[in-house]
């Protein structure tokens, strides 16, 4: 095994939230303990903070190809990974050289196991995605970075990546998600978003959906002593349409930060996608005001991500079908933007749906998204990782009056759907959970 599948085996002893949701496991001065141990290396170099609902791991990698494109070496950090667990831990275009991953496996570990648990602050025990996180920090130590962006995991206030002091945080899209462990209210989960933000720190805010939540952040701002900026007050002239020819999306914005308009082509599809390059192209500006706006749009046109409106054609094996779009997307409005972006690409051509998603995720409302417009709808669950709730969708797409057929065994209805959608020369979108995306990438993968 090479040094990521040992370090993964290991991990596997710890609890990892992803797969297994708990309460009460969120806390920061077990992370600050680790750093401690490691002599802090989540301050080795100047640093962005990423947290919000939506969107987050695509402005992350927006702002990450930016600077790398202005000449920097950049760590970024994002979850969850799709097939290989280093998209976790990588550069904006690629992987770490395999001796930075081995090397900081053989630091992390041993130093670790050396640990006396009645050590740890409250004896509490480790769980995996501080220690993750924790190997993140040392990744972009040993690769001597010039720039680290983070991305939230959960939440922000006692998320384990908030132990950084970044030069800049960004806040996203808010909405209602994680209820059980961020709040019941879009104002409640806007405070614990709320929490990366830190003493004189400027923060960007994007568009949010409610006047109560950019209450809520701007009071957080003012508290801190922190200059916020909300996007929105910021971007004129805006724009973005679709080429059909190369599934590529052009956008345009204006706004005073800049010298000239920026306008450019994304690999990265879709009205939020324009609105998170809007987004980390301020952020951009105010952490480099005299970055040139070449190096934006040049940046901004090469992010791309796996599983965020992925279009795969010429499917080996399946080949009749126009096109697999891979989309892990996995809340109302993200759907909702999901299908809107389907629509504008592909307007009436005839599509497939194969559809999973989590147990905590609003079901009822997003089955009524599906409505009228799918020929074939296949439910089923988003693997064996996360947990979900197959009864509770069953019923949801019932009463939304959604035709579809449904099975726990999701390795049989990805394999259904895609042979029906060949023979039927469907589009086939596969959304409602980055799990289920993953699970259809190691399908076709063999």
């Amino acid at each position: 095994m090479n040094a990521i599948d040992v370090f993964q085996e290991w991990l596997n002893d710890y609890l990892n939230f992803e797969h297994t949701p708990k309460k009460e496991i969120f806390w920061l001065d077990t992370i600050d303990y680790l750093c401690k141990r490691f002599d802090n290396p989540q301050d080795y170099a100047p640093c962005v903070h990423v947290a919000g609902s939506k969107g987050k791991g695509s402005v992350s990698r927006l702002i990450s190809c930016i600077l790398d494109e202005a000449g920097y070496k950049v760590g970024l950090y994002t979850s969850p990974h799709i097939t290989d667990f280093r998209e976790r831990i990588c550069t904006p275009t690629g992987f770490f050289s395999e001796e930075i991953y081995e090397k900081t496996v053989k630091e992390l570990m041993p130093n670790i196991d050396s640990i006396i648990p009645e050590n740890l602050p409250a004896e509490r025990p480790l769980t995996w995605f501080e220690l993750v996180t924790l190997y993140a920090f040392l990744c972009f130590r040993n690769a001597e970075v010039d720039w680290s962006v983070f991305e939230v995991g959960l939440g922000g206030r006692l998320d384990a990546t908030n132990v950084i002091r970044p030069k800049l945080c960004c806040i996203t899209p808010i909405e209602l998600e994680h209820t059980e462990f961020l709040g019941d209210t879009l104002e409640k989960i806007a405070a614990e978003k709320a929490g990366i933000i830190k003493n004189c720190t400027p923060v960007i805010i994007s568009p949010q959906q409610s006047e109560s939540v950019k209450i809520v952040l701007r009071e957080k701002a003012i508290t801190r002593h922190a200059p916020y900026y909300f996007v929105d007050d910021f971007i004129t002239g805006s724009f973005y349409h679709f080429n059909e020819n190369n599934k590529r999306m052009t956008v345009h914005f204006e706004s005073e930060l800049f010298n000239r308009p920026i306008e450019t082509q994304m690999q990265l599809l879709g009205k939020m996608q324009a609105q998170n390059a809007a987004m980390a192209a301020v952020a951009i500006k105010k952490l480099l005001p005299n970055l040139d706006e070449g190096i934006i749009e040049r940046g901004i046109a090469k992010a791309k991500l796996p599983g965020r409106f992925e279009i795969l054609e010429n499917v080996k094996g399946y080949t009749e079908i126009p096109a697999v779009i891979l989309d892990g997307a996995h809340t109302l409005n993200s759907i909702r933007l999901t299908i809107d972006t389907l629509n504008k690409l592909f307007g009436e051509k005839k599509v497939s749906l194969l559809f999973a998603c989590a147990a905590d995720k609003d079901v009822k409302d997003i089955s009524m998204l599906f409505r009228y417009r799918f020929e074939h709808v296949y439910v089923t669950r988003p693997g064996e990782r996360k947990e979900s709730n197959l009864a509770g969708e069953i019923e949801a797409f019932t009463n939304a009056d959604v035709k579809f057929t449904a099975d726990a065994d999701y390795k049989m209805m990805i394999k259904k759907a895609f042979e029906e959608s060949a023979a039927n020369g469907n589009i086939l979108l596969v959304t409602g959970s980055f799990y289920l995306v993953s699970e259809v990438k190691e399908f076709l993968h063999g």
